[in-house]
This record gives structure tokens, sequence and C-alpha cells, in this order.
């Protein structure tokens, strides 16, 4: 068996991932699914990203549509090939999940 070379453009990092995912908006809140404490997880493996990510409420009719912005927005990175978006239910969103920023912006305590 042949090891299997990475190219450079492929050192993909959770900063960058992070870094594409703050372009995402819930379309509802204008604040990114970052800020608003939405993503529980990535994992990265060569050229693959898995993300584990929540909405703000489970009736939200919009999940389809964030998740695949999520895809789109992390497969823009160099090096990134696939991108697996997962939404989980557990734990449950709270807005104590919020960075400072977006409590700030959106005035909760």
């Amino acid at each position: 068996m042949t090891e299997q070379t990475i190219p450079p453009e492929a050192n993909i990092s959770e900063t960058d991932v992070y870094g594409a995912m703050k372009q995402v908006f819930d379309p509802e809140i204008p604040v990114s699914i970052v800020d608003l404490g939405l993503v529980y997880d990535v994992k990265i493996i060569d050229d693959w990203v898995g993300v584990k990510m929540t909405l703000t409420t489970p009736g939200c009719g919009m999940g389809g549509a964030i998740a695949n912005q999520v895809r789109e927005k992390v497969l823009e990175l160099p090096g990134v090939h696939e991108c697996d978006v997962r939404i989980v239910w557990d734990p449950v969103w709270s807005p104590a999940m919020m960075s400072p920023e977006a409590k700030k912006k959106l005035g909760v305590k």
C-alpha cells in the first residue's frame, strides 16, 4: 500500500473552518452561527471536514438552508474537497451559548 501525499493547500485548520462559518448567518437573527453558539464541533481529516451544529429551535424551517450555506462556505476553503454538516439537538441550544459580542448585539444579559 502506498502512502497518500496530502497537498500543501490541504493543511486545513479549525480556525479556517470557523472563519468560513462566521460568514453564515441565521436568517432571522443578524448574527453568525458561530457567534450564536450553534457550532458544537469541527473535525478535519485530510481534505474532509465534518461540522456538528444545532439550530436555535427544532422547528426552524431554515435548517436545511443553513446547513447548505455552511457546507458551501467550508468547501470554498483551499484543500477542502468534502464537507458533511450534521444537525444535532443534544445539547439543546440556549442564549447562554452565544458569544459576548452576540449577546451585546442582541441585548441578551
